[in-house]
């Protein structure tokens, strides 16, 4: 049995066999002058084949009409294809033992027979396995001791079957319920099986581009196939992606959906170029080399209908191609005059002929893959610098205003590998505008050492060349340098250049992001929340402590009315015993903050101790007219509605800012300018990252922060408040599996980021109690039980055990592992009732102490990051919030002026925006101040900021000196003291 894939894989190797013969320029396609890819080694090619459709190709038909070298090669390929379903799924010699356990119990006594056994009649026998679906086989290998649960959870879970690992079973099991089962690195071979194959290796390619170890990469395509979120996996997965943080899990998926779109597209556009029968061998090898959508593109464009071919191919129709190869092969032999043809347009003189070869010869030599390494590696030894100027066309079309904000850029010139993100993305704007003229600026050296290389090494001809035909030998290589590989090179440093940017800038905008959403929420207290504004006054409303909207009113301070408008609002702050005011920081701020201001210093509130704070109502008015506005405060005037926002936004920043789709935040760089697909991808994973991290309580939470829940989304998480709202509350995570639309898979993602307040259960369980007596609550508590068969559901016990509550429900432990949390417990001598309180703390600590955290994790048969989230989830107090690290809105009593500041003066501020050339810094005077990036060092910012990896974000607090006031231009340099 173990014959026949090395039967099969001499097949597929045939025809590539056949095609290593022929010369290295032989195997190349034609195509247009823009050259941007990379080509890969024949024996890459070789090793990987791969076709579009698993099943177009059958391995009966071995013999095929010559109707082209592509259909014989998707056959092999197809052939190939089917048998690498089996191979990366188990260690060499068992993998065939295991597909055929399901017919033959006695498999392992006849192993040896079947290895020696003809090839021939164990043929049929494989592709009923390989239509089968690999996990079937997977779940007969488990042991007998499985649980039931993980078998039935596991048939829920199709893509596993996919998985790249030697031991599937530990691995399913793993994926499933068992976390606690111990990580699996790269045991041997990280392939993973890809719809598309290509002639790359998927993992390798992702390694690479992301520097992520390669077992790493395999487990997050497998984790990513299997539907997990980043937000479950970062938590509960730990041990399988080497615990790496959400943005660079997400950097991963981002290039592994690239990789995908380009196997996607690329077998796309073979199959089309097979049915209009312009598929040739070298260029279906050339399209499976694509790992670009810049090079997929290069190579087919001069197959797209209406294309009129390039030089070079318009040589070839016209029968010089066999003059250019034999120039190569055997110049001796060569008499260009006999290709001369008076009546034919390109053959008609000698001239003619000469460039015709040349045409030909410059494109062997610009889609040769030693050359095109060559010259790239020439450039990364040499100054490459990009240089932007002022376009003369730019005065006339553009108004000054717009020239000037390009200024530093008007005589511009940076190395390329020195330039920053934002300088690229400035540069790109600007062209875009018609304002800049960019290029990019190869030295002559490099054409030079380019030229002499090709013609006295890689092209040197095998006989004695004559002059004339060595002259046309050298115009060809430079025309091939200067036509096609110096615009190749041009476009392929630009182009990475600008990816890399528009990458960095919505990494950026979604670190940002993450700080802004993760403020400490102020908690507690009565706000008045003010949206100023001149002519139509300042809209002001109240709030209680748990956001429900007191009162709400209009007030024209700015219009001769300040004093008259002040008694109302002392009477307001007075009646509803408030103390805080939130001012947005839109338009009439300034005089807003001073007018307060003001009546703070003058004790006007007395007795109340008054204190106001600046926050950002970016996204207020457009919440504000959306439907969510409306439908949850549908008697109140838009205009009022963004009062409340403002004031919730210091009280619960996460819940607030969730409802305003976050490119409307305003914390990002040039976010018009980049990818809108990337960015809304990567800032909704951000805010679905935040949001599980934090946690809700599903039995209080709104609907509009219930679907940033991982694993839910706007049906899900209406059915769970149709389901409340009918059935009373929650009182375990185990009634989610009820609501519709919550399989399996979802429950597993959500569950662990759903809390529970026990005493809210506590509460609502014993008055139904004593309403109903203990068994009617049960029947009542989550769906319509006394309405439907109670007499049967009273004969099941197993229901009603999953109407109690489950102190485990209001941590962060995840149900899958709540056997080994309860092991844990019976371990230290504790119990669930004192979970989160200091004895708690103290045994856990004496057992680590004594044991270990490696070895208790032993002792539990678990992995060290499931012991320690079950630790942390124990320890933490009721009520635990991850936000309470983070910094409070700065509230102050007193304003400073733009002119007050002085050179020297040592401030307090909050941080507005981050990018890659600075921070700027709200101090309080109405203009932003900019501290430079050179001016931020890791001595400066604090331990905490260190370990999390997020730098300086929105909300932090810092301590600042100022360095520069240019007053006329409203600008102020800062030097960063500390992080407060």
């Amino acid at each position: 049995m173990t014959s026949l894939p090395r039967r099969v894989k001499s097949e597929a190797k045939a025809p590539t066999s056949e095609a290593d013969e022929l010369p290295s320029f032989l195997n190349l396609s034609s195509e247009s002058e823009e050259e941007e890819e990379e080509w890969e080694p024949k024996s890459k090619t070789a090793k990987r084949p791969g076709l579009p459709k698993k099943n177009e190709a059958k391995p009966k038909k071995i013999a095929a009409p010559r109707s082209g070298m592509a259909g014989k090669k998707v056959k092999k390929i197809a052939v190939k294809k089917e048998m690498d379903i089996s191979l990366p799924i188990a260690p060499a010699g068992d993998n065939m033992v295991q597909l055929q356990k399901p017919k033959e119990e006695n498999v392992g006594s006849k192993l040896n027979a079947l290895k020696q056994m003809p090839v021939l009649p164990k043929k049929p026998q494989v592709s009923p396995f390989q239509g089968m679906n690999v996990k079937s086989l997977e779940g007969d290998e488990k042991p007998s001791t499985s649980a039931p649960v993980v078998e039935n959870q596991v048939k829920h879970e199709k893509p596993e079957e996919d998985f790249a690992f030697d031991e599937p079973p530990l691995k399913k099991m793993k994926s499933a319920t068992s976390p606690e089962g111990k990580p699996v690195k790269s045991l041997g071979c990280n392939k993973v099986k890809e719809e598309f194959e290509m002639n790359w290796d998927i993992v390798q390619v992702l390694s690479d581009r992301t520097n992520v170890e390669p077992w790493v990469c395999a487990n997050l395509i497998r984790l990513f196939k299997e539907e997990n979120t980043i937000p479950f996996i970062v938590r509960y997965r730990k041990e399988l992606i080497n615990n790496l943080e959400a943005d660079a899990l997400r950097e991963v998926q981002q290039t592994l959906e690239e990789l995908r779109t380009v196997a996607k597209k690329t077998h796309t556009m073979i199959q089309k170029l097979k049915k209009e029968g312009k598929l040739s061998g070298c260029l279906f090898t050339s399209l499976l080399n694509c790992r670009t959508l810049e090079e997929l593109d290069h190579v087919t464009t001069p197959y797209k209908t209406g294309s009129k071919g390039t030089k070079a191919q318009r040589a070839k129709q016209l029968g010089l191609e066999p003059a250019a190869l034999s120039l190569l092969q055997s110049p001796m032999e060569l008499n260009l005059f006999s290709y001369i043809r008076p009546n034919i347009k390109g053959l008609a003189n000698i001239q003619e002929v000469e460039a015709g070869v040349q045409h030909i010869l410059a494109d062997i030599f610009a889609k040769d893959k030693d050359t095109l390494d060559f010259i790239r590696r020439l450039c990364q030894q040499r100054y490459i610098c990009i240089q932007s100027a002022l376009a003369k066309v730019s005065s006339k079309n553009s108004n000054e205003k717009d020239i000037d904000k390009f200024q530093l850029y008007h005589e511009f010139s940076c190395n390329i590998k020195n330039i920053q993100h934002h300088q690229i993305l400035a540069i790109n704007r600007g062209e875009n505008l018609k304002i800049l003229t960019v290029k990019v600026n190869i030295p002559d050296g490099v054409k030079n050492e380019f030229c002499w290389w090709c013609v006295n090494e890689r092209w040197r001809p095998k006989q004695f060349l004559k002059p004339e035909l060595m002259r046309i030998l050298r115009n060809s290589v430079e025309d091939a340098y200067k036509r096609l590989i110096y615009p190749l090179l041009c476009r392929e440093f630009r182009s990475k250049l600008t990816s890399d940017a528009e990458k960095e800038s919505v990494m950026m905008f979604g670190r940002n992001l993450r700080q802004l959403l993760l403020t400490s929420p102020v908690r507690g207290r009565t706000l008045m929340g003010v949206d100023p504004g001149y002519k139509h006054g300042c809209k002001l409303a109240i709030i209680s402590p748990t956001s429900q909207i007191l009162h709400t009113d209009i007030v024209y301070l700015h219009s001769g009315q300040g004093f008259r408008e002040a008694e109302k609002i002392k009477r307001l702050l007075l009646q509803f015993s408030c103390s805080t005011v939130v001012i947005g920081n839109g338009t009439a701020c300034r005089e807003t903050e001073a007018y307060f201001a003001d009546l703070i210093m003058k004790k006007y509130f007395a007795p109340l101790d008054v204190v106001y704070c600046i926050v950002s109502e970016a996204g207020a008015s457009i919440y504000s007219v959306s439907p969510e506005a409306s439908k949850e405060m549908p008697d109140l005037d838009p205009n009022l509605r963004s009062a409340v926002s403002i004031a919730r936004r210091v009280q619960d920043p996460l819940a607030e800012l969730v409802k305003i789709e976050p490119k409307h935040i305003g914390v990002g760089m040039y976010q018009h300018d980049v990818s809108q697909t990337l960015l809304k991808a990567t800032l909704d994973s951000v805010v679905e990252e935040c949001v599980s991290f934090v946690g809700v309580d599903i039995n209080i939470c709104s609907e509009i922060l219930l679907r940033h829940i991982a694993g839910l989304n706007a049906t899900r998480a209406r059915n769970i408040i149709e389901w409340r709202e009918k059935n009373g509350p929650f009182i375990n995570r185990e009634q989610l599996k009820e609501v519709k639309g919550l399989g399996p898979k979802t429950f597993q993602q959500c569950a662990g980021f759903i809390r529970f307040n026990q005493d809210y259960i506590k509460t609502f369980c014993s008055n139904k109690k004593t309403q109903l007596g203990s068994h009617a609550l049960f029947a009542k508590a989550r769906t319509q039980l006394t309405n439907e068969k109670q007499g049967k559901k009273k004969s099941k016990p197993t229901p009603s055990a999953s109407y109690l509550p489950n102190p485990l429900d209001q941590t962060c432990i995840h149900p899958e592992s709540y056997s080994i949390a309860m092991r844990f417990l019976s371990f230290i001598g504790g119990n669930t009732n004192e979970i989160g309180k200091s004895d708690m703390q103290q045994k856990v600590n004496a057992v680590i102490q004594k044991e270990g955290l490696e070895g208790t994790a032993k002792r539990l048969n678990t992995t060290v990051h499931t012991l320690q989230l079950i630790i942390d989830g124990l320890t933490q107090p009721e009520g635990f919030d991850i936000r309470t690290d983070f910094d409070k809105p700065d509230f102050k009593r007193s304003i400073v002026c733009f002119e007050d500041l002085s050179v020297g003066a040592v401030l307090t501020g909050k941080v507005e925006n981050a990018t890659p050339f600075g921070v700027f810094v709200d101090i309080g005077v109405g203009k932003a101040g900019l501290i430079p990036v050179r001016n931020i060092t890791e001595a400066k910012l604090s331990k905490v900021k260190k370990r999390r990896s997020l730098g300086l974000g929105p909300g932090e607090r810092v301590e600042v000196k100022v360095l520069n006031v240019d007053i006329p231009r409203l600008r102020i340099t800062l030097d960063l003291i500390r992080v407060l």
